[in-house]
């Protein structure tokens, strides 16, 4: 991983997780070392309304912590209510915090290549429907990252599991000059809870 990824992990991994989040995170915690101590993939499937900011933070840092746990076959995804696009200053934030991050496409709903190192398989960031074909079809657990997707989508077809796991939305400083700062805590809120869940599963 680039330096500038390690060294943001480093304070990363120096974040209190309090107990009530550890007992929000227990579920993905009990679902991921099920599949691991059956040898079974680890899909899981971050889910908001717009697919734009909080479900594509949780997939890029779920699947950088799976990698630096050595956490084999885990693959990340992630998906919305409704399609949008993946909001622009997700994607700064992710640069500034040490991935590599390339638009392959400049279209209204840009697809991005986002990296943890050079030689790694880019995590695929762009808006889409949860059940888009891109995603898995079953077999996997559903994280529901906004409380709106939760409370609107009662049923997500093919989940084996539903884990709310939600946050904030930096999208309320939007616009306003404390909007890096918002983006980048909240990205580190959730990079220091994809470690901890991480963290706990045993090989």
């Amino acid at each position: 991983m680039k330096q500038q990824l390690l060294h943001c992990i480093e304070e990363i991994l120096k974040q209190k997780i309090s107990e009530e989040r550890k007992d929000v995170l227990q579920p993905l915690i009990d679902f991921i070392q099920q599949k691991v101590q059956t040898k079974k993939s680890v899909n899981l499937n971050f889910i908001c309304t717009h697919n734009s900011r909080r479900s594509h933070l949780s997939q890029a840092w779920a699947q950088t912590a799976s990698t630096y746990y050595k956490i084999p076959d885990v693959q990340c995804y992630s998906g919305g209510t409704e399609v949008t696009a993946l909001f622009p200053k997700v994607a700064e934030t992710l640069e500034a915090q040490g991935f590599l991050v390339l638009k392959i496409s400049n279209t209204d709903n840009p697809v991005y290549a986002i990296r943890y190192n050079e030689d790694s398989f880019p995590i695929i960031g762009f808006s889409k429907k949860y059940d888009h074909p891109f995603n898995p079809e079953t077999g996997f657990a559903a994280i529901m990252t906004c409380s709106q997707a939760d409370n609107g989508c009662p049923f997500i077809a093919g989940a084996e599991k539903r884990i709310p796991v939600t946050f904030e939305d930096p999208k309320i400083s939007d616009n306003t000059p404390q909007q890096t700062q918002v983006y980048k805590d909240r990205s580190l809120q959730i990079a220091a809870e994809m470690f901890y869940v991480f963290s706990q599963i045993k090989k």
